[in-house]
């Protein structure tokens, strides 16, 4: 991680209040799937955003009331199955525009409804998005959307939802993850967040950032998710998304280090990441 991407990041000014810190929104969550959309909130809150709100569907809501203390809510229309409705469209372009920037995808499950709502959504939509899991995996061989947005995209596809995204075997990815990484960035516009071992963060402008920290203790269900709040918290700051990207993988490897040498990698879960990234940003310097 260079210094200058480091330096991106804004200091705390003592005459500040919560709105200077940026007001994210996270679309996320689907019955059975509530973890990824807390992990994503925290993730968020705790890379430092002022303010966090929760978009759920509306079933889901009194447990999401219960996970998250310092998060806020937003029921939403919802299917049978306990998914998003697409229905809940206008609500949440509605909501957007108060917002600076929006999350989609950590927990949403796919289906027809939610492949109608994403793709409107990035539509609609003209604030950055940070898409990850099924907001990535809905848009699957159909990238028109991603190249006609008018804001700013992320995507943090881990090798096998960036395969299915390019129609290519696992095997493909991995053999040249920088070259794919910024063949897609180039091919769709968006910042390319490509996890995994050394993970790989591309831009349209040709900009590459290979992670150097992390470890195999952090190939556990939800590490993936705090990283899409870390992200998605940063840009609502004002960094600009590439280098909000390079931070945050940074700092989420860094935070999983932490972890590891504290209990070990065997026994290391997302929660861990979570609990250590205070003392990641102390180390690096934040």
């Amino acid at each position: 991680m260079t210094k200058e991407h480091i330096d991106k990041i804004p200091e705390r000014k003592n005459a500040s209040h919560k709105g200077d810190y940026g007001k994210v929104l996270i679309i996320g969550g689907s019955r059975g799937m509530t973890g990824a959309a807390y992990l994503t909130s925290q993730g968020a809150l705790l890379a430092g955003s002022g303010l966090v709100t929760c978009g759920i569907p509306a079933s889901l809501n009194s447990i999401m009331e219960t996970k998250l203390t310092e998060v806020m809510t937003l029921p939403l229309p919802e299917t049978d199955q306990g998914t998003f409705s697409a229905k809940a469209e206008k609500e949440i372009v509605s909501f957007a525009e108060t917002c600076d920037v929006i999350a989609i995808g950590p927990g949403l499950r796919v289906n027809n409804d939610t492949t109608n709502l994403v793709g409107a959504l990035l539509a609609n939509i003209d604030k950055p998005i940070v898409l990850d899991a099924d907001g990535i995996n809905v848009l699957e061989n159909d990238h028109t959307v991603l190249k006609s947005r008018q804001g700013v995209t992320v995507i943090t596809p881990h090798p096998g939802e960036m395969a299915r995204f390019l129609g290519r075997d696992i095997d493909a990815v991995q053999s040249d993850r920088e070259g794919t990484a910024k063949r897609t960035a180039e091919e769709t516009g968006a910042i390319v967040c490509l996890k995994g071992h050394q993970t790989v963060v591309a831009s349209p402008k040709g900009e590459v950032y290979v992670n150097a920290t992390g470890n195999s203790g952090m190939a556990t269900g939800g590490t993936g998710d705090v990283l899409t709040g870390m992200i998605t918290s940063f840009i609502g700051q004002g960094v600009n998304a590439h280098s909000a990207a390079a931070c945050a993988v940074y700092l989420h490897g860094l935070a999983g280090d932490i972890a590891a040498a504290k209990k070990g990698m065997f026994s290391m879960i997302a929660t861990d990441l979570l609990d250590n990234l205070p003392e990641a940003f102390e180390k690096a310097g934040i």
